[in-house]
């Protein structure tokens, strides 16, 4: 028996030809740079450089305020803009541009159109300001959790100017991509884009409000950085065909756990492999080219897992980076006859992928607000920021954890790997004694550590200079300068998180502000900050947890200081659309009522979408794929028990052996047949968006751990040869 995926029949005698294939295999030369690294970055985008060399001065220097600014374009830059921009591209080979957008759907949406235009019976090539700024693709078919019924298919994509164009190159010609965001006929934000721009504006206007209450005159405008550090995994292409599971959910739903996994710890930072190496070589220059900041690649903790990671950049650009760092992956893994797997978690008993999200703020002028200073100032200023991180953090745990919630996700967090079912903060032992020095009032900070910076400021302690160590059992943690949020999921878009994140420090922002506005008349500036900054150490303190993150006993503190926990995506996701945070969002005009109910509408309906293909591929895997497999080995095995009895050979401990494997597909049967009620039961659910991706958790994600459970114990008896789906031990470790 055998069924066709991707072409091939999922056989055992197919797996066994792609593991003599693999044998065969090696690495795709990668043609060398053209040019040295420093002048092939960005050559495939119409920065800066672009701009100055081909728009007039006084244009350029418009278009420049308007990047920085997030404001819009009038009618004649754009027209300016857009013709420059038009002939750059054309020179390069392309012949059509795409509003290159990000929908609900946690991925990026594109539509074409080429620059020809007929005028007078010939074809010409133009691009129109107005052709820049505004795309009208077809809103209908996207996500819109109610925002838009099917009948209403008007939408809108609007050039972001913070992110640059860029060009995607392919065999036969180039194509002008614009970074857009996406909204509908009537306003609402249909993407991931819209509320990050927006949460950027609110967390710059209140930073800017803070840092002049604290006397910094100079700056104009602050923005958030962020480095997304990317994990995946690679699988021999010709295994990836063999595993319709993985194929249509990103993930084994069946697999027994190899002899090997990650026991010996001996994958990670190891030598990469040559085939991995050509592709990773491959992926960079494709993303150097797209000046996308790569810096860093190495073998992560599980066998055939790897991470890139970037340079920092504005979160808006590295959002879009991001986006086409996992685009880039995927492609260029086939040409080297790999798939990129992004899914959180691939396979069972080893570690899953996240995408570790390095979050900071920093000023126009270039400062880093999240870094201790060498003034005091500066110092004052680090411990207003972190001030207002860790009551943001506190205050809005509930919030940021539905960020990175969904069914993918629900594999991961949890277990050994990043636990946001309780958001804690990581200062490390001498930033936290600064803490409790400021709270308990004595003026002194941590004497471990003898290289302190003086503040300068008698009520506010010495700060010790970058005196954290890393805890990677945190899920959000400071490392230096910066906040690392470990819980983000190795497939999401991390727009949502990163608006999230600028949101509700906003808030905390602004409340800050408030108070020392209302303190320093009667006490002076810093009499008012110290006073502030203490009271919400005093009050937030229970967010900070240095401790490992994955004990029980963290569970149970974590309780009685009455921190939020959520354990499941479900869970978690109902909590967005809370009182609380519809008005937070709505104070800063980052997400209207209808749109905050529209995306937690489409998170629920994207878990239950998610359990659902899972629960068809498990069945059909199941019946037509591994059910036969097991009859075809019991079949032998009863034969040849029969054949020995026959010639007069004792076989009882065979006979046990067989009437184990026939309970085992015994069992099996029933849990197919147990599967397919429950599925049917949430399938046929009607009501709320909630109440049904609770019936599929309840019910269809049990019932698939039941059958998983026989069928790894089935894996594990039938005959190697018989068995056709690659294995373990394979699809892990031959590449």
């Amino acid at each position: 028996m055998s069924i066709v995926q991707g072409g091939r029949s999922v056989s055992a005698a197919a797996r066994a030809a792609a593991i003599q294939l693999i044998a065969r295999k090696s690495p795709v030369a990668v043609a060398a740079a053209p040019q040295p690294l420093p002048q092939l970055f960005g050559v495939n985008v119409f920065g800066l450089d672009q701009m100055r060399a081909r728009l007039p001065e006084s244009a350029y220097k418009a278009l420049r305020s308007c990047m920085e600014h997030g404001q819009e374009l009038d009618h004649a830059l754009a027209d300016l803009v857009a013709n420059a921009m038009k002939e750059w591209a054309v020179e390069r080979g392309a012949t059509h541009f795409t509003h290159w957008f990000q929908p609900m759907t946690g991925s990026t949406a594109e539509k074409h159109d080429s620059f020809a235009s007929l005028e007078g019976g010939k074809l010409i090539l133009e691009f129109s300001g107005k052709a820049l700024i505004k795309g009208e693709p077809d809103a209908s078919s996207f996500p819109s959790g109610g925002l838009r019924a099917t009948f209403e298919a008007r939408g809108y994509t609007a050039w972001d100017p913070t992110s640059p164009a860029f060009l995607r190159e392919t065999t036969n010609g180039s194509t002008l991509c614009i970074p857009t965001a996406f909204c509908s006929w009537t306003g609402e934000a249909l993407d991931e884009k819209t509320p990050l721009l927006r949460s950027s504006e609110a967390l710059s206007r209140e930073a800017v409000r803070l840092l002049r209450l604290l006397g910094d005159e100079r700056v104009q405008y602050v923005y958030t950085t962020l480095g997304c550090e990317q994990e995946y995994f690679l699988i021999d292409r010709d295994l990836y065909l063999l595993r319709p599971d993985l194929v249509a959910t990103g993930r084994t739903l069946f697999g027994a756990r190899p002899p090997k996994g990650q026991e010996l710890e001996d994958h990670y930072f190891g030598s990469i492999q040559p085939r991995v190496l050509a592709f990773m070589q491959e992926a960079e220059l494709e993303l150097w080219k797209l000046g996308v900041p790569v810096k860093t690649r190495h073998n992560e903790v599980a066998p055939s897992q790897y991470e890139v990671a970037p340079i920092f950049e504005r979160t808006t650009v590295a959002v879009d980076h991001n986006m086409l760092a996992m685009e880039v992956m995927k492609q260029v893994a086939q040409r080297h006859g790999f798939h990129c797997l992004l899914h959180e978690k691939p396979y069972a008993g080893i570690n899953g992928s996240g995408k570790h999200n390095n979050w900071s703020m920093a000023t126009d002028g270039g400062d880093n607000l999240l870094e201790p200073g060498t003034s005091p100032e500066q110092n004052m200023r680090f411990m207003v920021m972190l001030a207002a991180v860790m009551r943001a953090i506190d205050l809005h745990a509930d919030l940021l954890r539905t960020t990175i919630a969904h069914a993918g996700n629900d594999h991961r967090l949890g277990a050994n790997e990043a636990p946001p079912a309780i958001l804690s903060i990581y200062l490390g032992e001498q930033l936290t004694d600064v803490v409790e020095a400021l709270i308990a009032g004595t003026g002194r900070g941590s004497e471990r550590k003898r290289d302190t910076m003086r503040l300068g400021v008698s009520v506010l302690p010495p700060l010790p200079r970058d005196a954290t160590d890393r805890n990677r059992t945190s899920p959000f943690a400071f490392t230096g300068n910066k906040f690392e949020f470990r819980a983000v999921g190795a497939s999401q878009a991390c727009g949502r998180p990163n608006a999230v994140l600028n949101t509700i420090v906003a808030d905390s922002l602004a409340c800050i502000a408030d108070e020392i506005e209302r303190a320093k008349a009667q006490k002076g500036l810093e009499a008012a900050v110290n006073e502030v900054v203490v009271d919400l150490l005093k009050k937030h303190r229970r967010i900070l947890f240095n401790g490992n993150g994955y004990s029980a006993a963290w569970h149970q503190e974590a309780e009685q200081r009455g921190l939020p926990s959520f354990r499941n995506a479900v869970d978690a996701i109902g909590n967005f659309g809370s009182r609380k945070n519809v008005e937070l969002f709505e104070r800063f005009g980052v997400l209207s009522a209808k749109e905050v109910e529209s995306r937690m509408n489409i998170q629920f309906e994207a878990y239950s979408k998610a359990i659902a293909i899972e629960g068809q591929s498990a069945l059909s895997l199941a019946r037509t794929v591994i059910l036969p497999a097991a009859q075809k080995s019991q079949l032998a095995v009863a034969q040849s028990v029969q054949a020995a009895k026959a010639c007069g050979i004792d076989v009882k401990v065979q006979e046990k052996r067989l009437r184990e494997l026939s309970a085992r597909i015994e069992a099996f049967v029933g849990a197919i047949d147990d599967l397919t009620t429950q599925f049917e039961q949430a399938e046929h659910h009607a009501g709320a968006p909630a109440d049904h991706a609770r019936t599929y958790r309840d019910k269809v994600v049990p019932a698939m751990g039941r059958l998983r459970e026989v069928a790894d114990g089935l894996e594990t008896m039938v005959d190697d040869a018989d068995w056709p789906l690659p294995k373990y031990r394979e699809i892990l470790f031959l590449q």
